[in-house]
């Protein structure tokens, strides 16, 4: 089986279902609970039996009263827990073919085979009437992905995001930054978007041989921070964490573990940022989205502000 990456998930000897949300994954895998089998649940799998999906704050409290082993800044789960895998990249043909609405958005997109998948609860098969679309795509072919996309909505063959999906994501999000500002900075990202009335997200994961691209691990922290530095690298900036390489005289970089800041700034933009600061070996990185809901951290490309 190819390993277990970002964005799979994974379903334990009792039928709980974990979204796997670390890359570092060789020991025990890092994971957050996201449905436990109910008979009063109000999702249904395709063999009848039903779940209660659990928001973030909830998972660590059914975590630490039911499985306290797991209980870690994630939920970290043996292999020998582990029942099956779900593999968006594997399971997308089964998805296509009961949801029509993701079908006839991959035939818009037209992405090479084995490139992408649906995650969340369409991986699942707990999606209902109200459920988001969470494409996930992989390497390089996100990057067409995004571009499809751009142009897709620039020649009108599917709309763009209204103002109330915008204002709906933003106070979904709850970022440090005002509703213009956060606009602003999403609108040039082309990776979420409305489709028949769905909202969809765009959901960079790496391939299976960048992995390693970027040390696992939290560092020694050293305090919070708020610098000016020019971006020098952001091919990983759509990654969870997002990474951003930057020429300052303390810090090497920058990462948000909060979607929110995902490619919030390009290379050569001069960007804003406040976080946590961790020693990692000989570098210092400052980590923004050290809480749920990143409060007193974020990201801004002056940059992009500036040129309004």
């Amino acid at each position: 089986m190819s390993s277990i990456r970002l964005r799979d998930f994974i379903e334990d000897r009792e039928g709980c279902l974990y979204a796997v949300s670390n890359y570092d994954n060789a020991e025990r895998i890092g994971c957050i609970l996201r449905y436990v089998p109910d008979p009063d649940g109000e999702r249904t799998n395709l063999a009848g039996r039903r779940y209660h999906k659990y928001d973030f704050a909830e998972s660590f409290d059914w975590i630490r009263a039911h499985k306290p082993e797991y209980l870690d800044s994630v939920h970290r789960v043996p292999y020998c827990d582990v029942a099956r895998v779900y593999k968006p990249e594997e399971e997308i043909a089964g998805v296509a073919a009961r949801n029509r609405r993701v079908a006839r958005l991959l035939a818009h997109l037209d992405l090479p085979a084995g490139s992408f998948g649906c995650t969340g609860s369409l991986l699942c098969g707990l999606e209902n009437g109200a459920s988001d679309i969470d494409l996930v795509v992989y390497g390089d072919a996100w990057f067409v992905a995004q571009r499809r996309l751009r142009d897709l909505v620039e020649r009108g063959a599917i709309p763009g995001m209204s103002t109330a999906m915008w204002r709906k994501v933003y106070d979904k999000r709850v970022p440090e930054i005002s509703f213009d500002a956060f606009v602003l900075h999403e609108q040039r990202k082309w990776n979420r978007g409305e489709f028949e009335g769905t909202y969809f997200d765009l959901l960079y994961t790496r391939d299976y041989g960048n992995l390693d691209a970027i040390p696992a691990g939290a560092g020694r922290v050293l305090g919070r921070a708020t610098i000016e530095a020019t971006v020098t690298g952001a091919s990983l900036s759509f990654d969870s964490p997002a990474v951003y390489a930057v020429d300052h005289d303390e810090i090497s970089r920058i990462l948000s573990f909060t979607h929110t800041y995902s490619g919030q700034a390009l290379a050569g933009e001069v960007i804003e940022a406040k976080g946590v600061v961790e020693e990692h070996g000989d570098e210092r990185w400052l980590i923004v989205g050290t809480t749920r809901e990143a409060k007193g951290e974020y990201i801004v490309s002056k940059t992009l502000l500036e040129s309004v």
